[in-house]
């Protein structure tokens, strides 16, 4: 299994000494790093370990001023090499290394007391109690403490045995498939042109594959792979691997950038997190306080939101969002530091929850979602997820990245969980699900609508499905509405009619008065043959107001008894039979119709002709060219 190795330790502590009396290698690269003599810069080496094993090493710089490229070079490390000076012991940077190391959810460690050399036994003695009570409380409580001098050699050989047996006892990397790759450094190869290095955290990658730099989404694609100097064909996570882009120049990339597959991650502006102010803090950390960001490799400034409180006490964990300057992408799960300005100092870190975040109100039950994604079983957290993304749901692709799951074991969760109706697919293209908690809600509500809908228009056959979704699905998916539209009829709780849906139970009810002008309405209409009454003067007879006529002419055209083929102008349905027969029967012999045809075969007016040649075309019966009509179906 891949191992990589991380140092911590105070400047001076003799981290990048050690590192080249164990494997050889110096790490201190930069002329100016050999100036002064202190490590800058990350240094990358590798050890072969007795058993065969090679083991990747990340260097970091110890000075105070160069936290922040400690902190990029520990992102994506297996476990710790903690360097303490036996004529110094514990100083600052030792405790800061280590609380990083924590925050970054490293929990694994071996520790070098160096520089032994320079000490007598009883001072030798003295640095290693003092370093046994001050990691007593540390997640390197029960870790070996290996007394080393790179200068003569003592206790190398012992430190050597004991990295092979820690690297054989880590537990095997999660088998997500997600591709990722924080870049730490750039630069350009002779004969090669651009090439990144970094820790690959997840996923593999291989050559010829085409990648995307996120946040920026410049598109590339991987012209060669090398792991320890070596070429290889492709590469899995937990392995130093440096990989060189086609069509790219220096310029174009920087640390903090991510390499992964196209359209996998997911830029955003705001994180929702789970914070924790570091115990060993001078100060509460504030709302709104602005303070220097670490995920990966990245470093940004960002301003803290705590969701739930005014401020965070020294070792107190909140729900909080970030938001950024510039757009991040993170997975689920992801760890991050923070670090103060003044002093300039670790304060805090932690994990970060929903890597697609909007802006949610303190204090909200939005908040009380947010905490339920700290829920770490992937069903709970799928849940979760799905609940504080409401009705816009989430894809499958975008689920892994808010999961940290492996795509296969994330699609085997998501049907055991349709199968149940905890969750449903509602938009199959883009593999988009929705919370089954919530569509139970929405079909509960869309049914509430109808009802109301008939009461309030008692003499309407039903609604028409572009009004619910254009008035009751306004600011839903369109495809959700539809969802929710087919899951009603195949259950039966609505009912169509072409286009108009309707509740089972629902009937048409009418006053007497109404019942009445129906019936007088069907008698004159169908009395009157292919030539209709003039709508006015019957409603002057029958007494009867427009206003009062419509409801009822409405219903009949909705139950086909009466055609409406323009306003004021109906005819009865088996008077329009009459004519399109008529029609047809004239096409058997004829090719065209003229509107003065039309009126000879009907004997009606051109009043009426003209709108009634123009409903036959709207019905598709016939199509006009020119003057004339032709049947369509010829």
């Amino acid at each position: 299994m891949p191992v990589i190795m991380g140092t911590a330790g105070h400047i001076d502590h003799g981290k990048t000494t050690l590192i080249k009396a164990l494997s050889g290698i110096d790490c201190d690269r930069l002329k100016d790093e050999k100036k002064r003599g202190i490590t800058i810069e990350l240094g990358f080496a590798f050890l072969d370990l007795p058993d065969g094993q090679r083991l990747g090493i990340v260097d970091v710089p110890g000075h105070e001023k160069f936290v922040k490229n400690m902190v990029a070079g520990a992102a994506g490390i297996d476990f710790v090499l903690l360097t303490v000076a036996a004529d110094e012991g514990i100083m600052p940077q030792t405790q800061e290394h280590l609380e990083i190391c924590s925050l970054l959810g490293i929990k694994k460690g071996i520790i070098a007391l160096t520089k032994t050399d320079t000490v007598d036994e009883d001072l030798l003695e003295l640095a290693q109690e003092e370093l046994e009570d001050f990691l007593s409380t540390t997640f390197l409580a029960e870790a070996p403490i290996f007394p080393v001098s790179a200068h003569t050699g003592q206790g190398i050989e012992e430190l050597k045995q004991a990295l092979q047996k820690e690297a054989a006892g880590l537990e095997a990397r999660s088998d997500i498939d997600l591709f990722r790759l924080p870049v730490d450094r750039v630069f350009t190869m002779r004969g090669h042109g651009t090439v990144v290095t970094g820790t690959l955290v997840s996923g593999r990658i291989s050559l010829g594959e085409p990648v995307i730099i996120y946040p920026e989404r410049t598109k590339s694609k991987i012209r060669g792979v090398q792991v320890h100097g070596q070429s290889v064909e492709s590469v899995s996570a937990g392995r130093r691997t440096a990989l060189n882009l086609a069509g790219l120049e220096v310029e174009d990339l920087q640390r903090g950038d991510v390499l992964a597959r196209p359209n996998t991650l997911l830029p955003s502006y705001v994180w929702d997190v789970e914070l924790t102010c570091l115990s060993s803090s001078p100060r509460s950390l504030k709302h709104r306080k602005e303070l220097h960001f670490h995920h990966g490799t990245r470093e940004v400034l960002a301003r803290m939101y705590l969701l739930e409180a005014e401020e965070a006490a020294p070792g107190e964990t909140v729900i909080a969002q970030v938001r950024f300057p510039s757009p991040m992408v993170g997975v689920y799960g992801d760890r991050f530091v923070i670090r103060s300005f003044s002093p300039l100092r670790t304060v805090g870190g932690g994990k970060l929850l929903n890597p697609l975040g909007r802006k949610i109100k303190r204090f909200s039950s939005q908040v009380d979602k947010v905490r339920a994604l700290t829920e770490e079983d992937p069903h709970g957290l799928v849940l979760a997820q799905l609940e504080l993304a409401g009705s816009a749901g989430l894809t499958e692709p975008t689920l892994q990245v808010m999961t940290n799951q492996s795509s296969k074991r994330l699609h085997k969760l998501l049907q055991d969980m349709s199968a149940k109706q905890e969750i449903f697919l509602f938009d199959k293209e883009e593999q988009r699900y929705v919370l089954g908690r919530l569509i139970q809600e929405l079909i509960a509500d869309l049914l509430g609508y109808v009802g109301k809908y008939h009461r309030s228009h008692p003499m309407e056959t039903g609604i028409s499905r572009g009004r619910i979704t254009s008035e009751w699905g306004r600011g839903l998916p369109p495809k959700l509405v539809h969802f929710l539209l087919e899951q009603c009829l195949k259950k039966q709780r609505l009912v169509t009619d072409q286009d108009v849906l309707r509740l089972p139970e629902h009937t048409i009810s009418l006053a007497r008065d109404q019942s009445e002008l129906k019936e007088d309405l069907i008698k004159t209409y169908e009395q009157s043959g292919i030539t209709p009454p003039n709508l006015n003067g019957v409603l002057e007879e029958l007494q009867v107001s427009q206003k009062e006529a419509l409801p009822v002419l409405k219903l009949l055209t909705d139950e086909g008894r009466l055609v409406k083929v323009k306003d004021g102008l109906y005819f009865s349905t088996k008077a329009l039979e009459r004519i399109r027969k008529m029609v047809l029967d004239y096409f058997a012999e004829h090719e065209d119709l003229s509107p003065g045809d039309f009126k000879d075969l009907t004997g009606l007016t051109r009043k009426y002709s003209i709108p009634l040649l123009e409903h036959l075309d709207k019905e598709k019966l016939t199509m006009r060219v020119g003057d004339t009509r032709k049947l369509r179906k010829r």
